[in-house]
């Protein structure tokens, strides 16, 4: 049976693999919750014992007792998406009078976020906050069930009591809807990262408006959210006049557009581009991006809501209807001419 490492403090995924039991079963033996039998419990308990495993006294002293501390997990990335809402969070916690302590952390890579959860539970923090971009993550996150209100913002086809989220299907299902109202026929999309919950939902909202108006789904290739994936990607694409394009964010749409000059296509005489985010450059490019805006602001403060609903109400529930996305509409978009319709 696997040990921790030399020299590593024993954490609750190590009593889980000993005990040869879920996380989550841990946490409830720790946190005295119902519904384990008394011989998992021993195991469990014999486990904390061999590892010399020790909960944090600050968790469970948190039912009488409050830091106004709340832990931050969030991708280490300077996304436009995750850093906003991290700064939003951020200032409506401050608002309610508590600190942050945040953590960043590799985005894919559910060892490291199961390690900045255990160095969370281990300080004197009220709540934790994860910002999550990565679907496996995502999944660990919501089978958690510790003593400290646990929220989440992350996109999914679940939702949850625990999940905030921003309409990322509906949106993507606004931009191609968008696309398809100007006599667009051949709408292609450059997708972020495949594991990545915003661009599976906006990958589904394409394909779904899409088969609503009836028109060819080509693949969609996948970028890393990059300006310099959607650059790579721009100069591959098979186009056509008339062609238009739903970019998965603003940073790959910007260097899309840079292809497409390079390529000798003119935006939008000759293609027609949709963004998403909604950044604040995006109304300053040549020509300004049509892009789909996502409020971070809102969804930050919609967090916090949930952390003090959490804490004060033992369900700690509370709505979990994804936000609104809003259709910015600028320059980058046009209308079909007759001549560039492809005929059948």
């Amino acid at each position: 049976m696997a040990t921790p490492e030399l020299g590593r403090a024993a954490n609750i995924f190590d009593v889980a693999r000993l005990a040869g039991v879920s996380h989550q079963t841990v946490s409830r033996v720790i946190n005295g919750l119902p519904n384990v039998r008394p011989a998992t419990k021993e195991r469990v308990e014999k486990a904390m014992a061999q590892l010399r495993y020790s909960p944090s006294p600050a968790a469970r002293a948190l039912v009488t007792k409050r830091t106004r501390t709340i832990g931050l997990i969030t991708p280490a990335a300077v996304d436009y998406g995750p850093s906003s809402i991290a700064l939003h969070f951020t200032m409506a916690a401050r608002a309610a009078r508590y600190s942050v302590d945040t953590i960043s952390t590799p985005d894919g890579d559910p060892a490291a976020w199961r390690a900045a959860l255990e160095t969370l539970l281990r300080q004197r923090v009220d709540a934790i906050v994860v910002n999550v971009a990565d679907t496996a993550v995502l999944e660990l996150v919501s089978g958690l069930e510790i003593a400290i209100p646990l929220v989440a913002a992350g996109s999914s086809p679940r939702r949850g009591p625990r999940l905030v989220s921003i309409d990322q299907y509906r949106g993507a299902r606004q931009a191609v809807r968008h696309l398809a109202e100007l006599g667009h026929r051949r709408i292609l999309h450059v997708a972020g990262p495949v594991k990545a919950g915003d661009a599976a939902e906006r990958v589904r909202g394409w394909r779904d408006e899409l088969a609503e108006h009836r028109l060819e789904v080509v693949e969609p290739q996948h970028g890393d959210w990059s300006a310099a994936s959607g650059y790579r990607i721009g100069l591959e694409l098979d186009l056509e006049p008339g062609t238009a394009i739903f970019v998965g964010n603003d940073q790959m749409a910007i260097g899309l557009m840079s292809a497409l000059r390079q390529r000798k296509l003119r935006v939008p005489d000759d293609i027609s581009i949709v963004g998403f985010d909604d950044t604040p450059e995006a109304g300053y490019l040549d020509p300004p991006l049509t892009t789909i805006r996502q409020d971070f602001e809102s969804l930050g403060k919609m967090m916090m809501q949930k952390v003090l609903v959490g804490l004060e109400e033992s369900d700690g529930a509370g709505s979990d209807t994804p936000l609104p996305t809003e259709l910015i509409e600028r320059a980058s978009t046009k209308p079909v001419e007759p001549r560039a319709v492809k005929l059948a």
